[in-house]
């Protein structure tokens, strides 16, 4: 069968995820009792692998960029796609990153011993089988392999068809790995078709081998996932970034961090999206902020406030509040205060990340107290939320639910826990 090409029939695909989906159950069963060490082992293999076969890795990759040119795909969704050797270098240090974390599998989580002698304690163990589905960036297949071999889980990934030859090639090197390291290859798969039909039995009909699904992507794939799967979602909507510049802010420091926030990736989840002033700074804060952004290349849309102060500017509307650009489109918007930033946020934001800046403590503490997202940010920089820059290794996304895991989603967040009861003979009255 041709990988590249839609499975013949509804039956053919039946088969093929059913084989998956078996192969994965086993895979985890086995991955269970493999040792932390043979895991390292393994990890280790893979990052060689990545970079023995990166020039396969960049050949696959020229033919996914030359389908989405062909495409037309927009520039921030070409730089998600692209890889270089520095990238390719990037997945292999990432995965060795997560190789050198310590193994979450078996931590005694709590320990506890009841007045009637009994022995508690609260394990953690692996979620089982996890289903991926993800768009754009290839580099996904390696941080989600690794992570989820590191977790003592088996995976099944579906990338998206943009990045079909580029996801391919990448899994192929860590199959590899793990055979080098003497696990189950079948530990880490992928879903052989860019059938988009396979992403709908994916979420629908393989709740006999699939624990819980992580979607990574925008808006509409993971309003797809929450809609029709039938097992647990670990998920996370687009991400809506606010900067927020308080009046105590330093200058030079609203300026660098907000064109950072903005510029440094405009394609990432953790780009800032929108800019939110304090009125009592416009007059010293502004300006310089503005000017870095223009010179960077940002198109800035403000609300009328701000079109009337600087000529620059196109009139925000209603929607471009609601609006992931992934793009060099920043929304700016004056406010009175903290109060009135915290509502805008909680009104149009997706829970994802945010950043205040500002020096006066009692201005911070409510932003950081009041707000509710995943990640929230003091003085720095939106474009830390990432996994690797909060010493995981690498993440499969940003959680922005309230269930079971929150913010980056590494290894310790791919797993649950089991208690563990020892006795001496008690039996119940």
């Amino acid at each position: 069968m041709n990988a590249t090409e839609p499975l013949a029939s509804p039956a053919d695909l039946a088969a093929t995820m059913t084989r998956l989906g078996r192969q994965a159950r086993a895979a985890a069963a086995a991955l269970a009792r493999v040792s932390p060490v043979e895991k390292t082992r393994a990890l280790q293999a893979m990052a060689a692998a990545i970079r023995e076969h990166g020039s396969a890795i960049l050949a696959a990759n020229a033919r996914d960029m030359e389908g989405a040119r062909t495409r037309q795909l927009s520039g921030a969704l070409l730089d998600r796609l692209l890889l270089d050797p520095r990238r390719v270098e990037a997945m292999a240090l990432g995965i060795e990153e997560v190789a050198a974390l310590p193994d979450p599998i078996g931590d005694v989580l709590a320990d506890w011993t009841r007045p009637n002698g009994l022995r508690i304690q609260r394990v953690r163990v692996p979620l089982g089988v996890i289903g991926i589905i993800y768009e754009s960036r290839p580099n996904v297949t390696a941080d989600a392999g690794a992570l989820c071999l590191k977790s003592g889980n088996a995976v099944i990934l579906r990338g998206g068809s943009e990045s079909f030859h580029s996801s391919h090639a990448i899994h192929a090197a860590l199959v590899e790995g793990l055979g080098a390291g003497g696990l189950p290859e079948t530990a880490i798969q992928m879903v052989p078709t860019a059938s988009r039909d396979a992403v709908g039995y994916l979420l629908g009909q393989m709740q006999a081998f699939v624990d819980v699904i992580v979607p990574r992507g925008g808006k509409n794939l993971i309003a797809r996932v929450q809609a029709d799967a039938r097992v647990p979602v670990i998920g996370h909507l687009e991400g809506l970034c606010h900067v927020y510049v308080h009046r105590s802010a330093d200058v030079a420091m609203a300026r660098d961090v907000t064109l950072n926030a903005k510029m440094r990736r405009t394609g990432i989840c953790g780009s800032a999206e929108t800019l939110l002033i304090d009125r009592a700074c416009l007059a010293t804060h502004w300006r310089p902020i503005a000017d870095a952004l223009v010179a960077a290349g940002c198109e800035l849309r403000g609300d009328a406030e701000l079109c009337r102060l600087d000529a620059r500017l196109k009139p925000a509307t209603e929607d471009d509040w609601r609006t992931e650009y992934l793009d060099a489109i920043l929304s700016c918007r004056v406010v009175a205060d903290v109060d009135e930033a915290i509502r805008h946020i909680t009104t149009y934001g997706s829970a994802h990340t945010e950043s205040i800046i500002a020096s006066d403590p009692q201005a911070v503490e409510r932003f950081l107290r009041d707000l509710d997202s995943a990640i929230l940010l003091h003085n720095a920089s939106t474009q830390f939320a990432d996994g690797g820059e909060f010493g995981m290794g690498a993440e499969i996304g940003i959680a922005t639910g309230r269930i079971h895991a929150r913010g980056p989603v590494g290894a310790e967040q791919l797993t649950s826990y089991k208690y563990v009861v020892h006795g001496t003979g008690q039996v119940r009255p």
